[in-house]
């Protein structure tokens, strides 16, 4: 295939480039703008598209955010691409900082006020997903489900997590939006300009070209 890599990456390099790109988050947050301001829709669309790729981004839904970014987008008329974009908003660099921050809101919101360390929030997530598919496999083949596990992550972690990232999921939905309306509009603006400017130096060439193609041609 053309576009087939040469060398296979080891797992050890999947793992690595994401938690760390290879061009650096820097140089990949530069390239996710890019493609944000040259999206061919309008820039309330693509804003909006922000918004929901930013929102979901702060649910406990792993596995899904971009299933859910998209539907989202859809709903609230917004630009798919974009919302698919702005998910990469959580990562493996701000993903801890989104977990605790949930969870510790969401305690207090529920009325839980026991906080839990964030090693205990990844280990109960790794630890519910286990039971779960243990549980799928046993009701395919009629042996005994156990259910303790996942009763006590969704009451004491997912469903915290869920109400409590509402709240800086929203907040840094909108700012993305604010922030990233006039951003593409202004960018969509000048490329318009440049094309239009270019069209019109094209002309202009034809133009001047023209009468001496009449003299050839007399």
């Amino acid at each position: 295939m053309v576009f087939k890599r040469r060398a296979k990456r080891s797992v050890g390099q999947i793992v690595a480039e994401t938690v760390y790109p290879r061009g650096g988050w820097r140089r990949a947050i530069s390239y996710i703008i890019h493609r944000l301001r040259r999206l061919p829709d309008k820039p309330h669309r693509i804003a909006r598209g922000v918004f929901a790729g930013i929102l979901v981004s702060f649910t406990p839904f792993f596995g899904l955010h971009l299933l859910i970014a998209a539907g989202l987008a859809w709903v609230v008329r917004g630009n798919m691409m974009a919302a698919l974009l702005a998910t990469l908003v959580g990562n493996p660099l701000t993903f801890p900082f989104i977990m605790a921050l949930s969870v510790e809101l969401g305690h207090y919101l529920l009325g839980q006020p026991d906080t839990l360390h964030l090693q205990v929030i990844v280990r109960s997530f790794a630890s519910a997903s286990l039971q779960l598919w243990h549980n799928l496999d046993a009701l395919l083949y009629g042996r005994v489900a156990h259910w303790d596990r996942l009763e006590w992550f969704f009451d004491r972690i997912f469903l915290p997590y869920l109400v409590g990232g509402l709240v800086p999921g929203i907040a840094s939905g909108i700012a993305g939006y604010y922030l990233s309306l006039p951003v593409i509009a202004a960018y969509q603006k000048r490329r318009a300009k440049k094309l239009r400017a270019r069209v019109e130096k094209r002309a202009q060439q034809k133009a001047a070209q023209a009468p001496a193609r009449t003299e050839q041609e007399g």
